[in-house]
């Protein structure tokens, strides 16, 4: 499993506002520090301003920032906010979608596996993050 070039790009370009605290940074700034395309960047920061992580401003004043504090905000919403819900296995999460439902010893492994990623996910937020040095672990 691995999580989305475009999630991995949010991330990055999440912890790198939460560096900048409540100052406004350019999406070009974001781009070229983090090696973000920024015709990418550009659609990343409006799926994260959807769902209520960032603030958005037009103008020679413009930029980005944090919708809410580092610590409020958690690898779990940013990467959902770009891929959706985390899915291991299409069983895990649609009873009724696999023939071997009933009498499947995987669908416990997979639905165990999926419950610790996500609360890894949800337990870490971007102040921790900057904490330990913003270096984001291989997830």
């Amino acid at each position: 499993m691995q999580i989305t070039r475009q999630a991995d790009y949010a991330v990055r370009a999440v912890l790198h506002l939460a560096r900048s605290g409540d100052q406004r940074t350019a999406t070009s700034t974001i781009a070229e520090e983090q090696k973000i395309p920024p015709s990418f960047l550009a659609k990343i920061i409006s799926q994260l301003s959807i769902a209520g992580l960032l603030h958005t401003s037009r103008g020679a004043r413009g930029g980005v920032t944090l919708a809410r504090e580092a610590k409020d905000i958690t690898l779990l919403e940013v990467i959902e906010a770009i891929d959706g819900p985390i899915q291991l296995n299409e069983c895990v999460g649609n009873n009724g979608s696999c023939s071997f439902e009933g009498d499947c010893p995987l669908r416990p492994v997979w639905c165990d596996a999926q419950d610790e990623l996500v609360q890894r996910l949800r337990s870490t937020n971007f102040f921790t993050l900057l904490q330990q040095g913003g270096k984001v672990s291989a997830l």
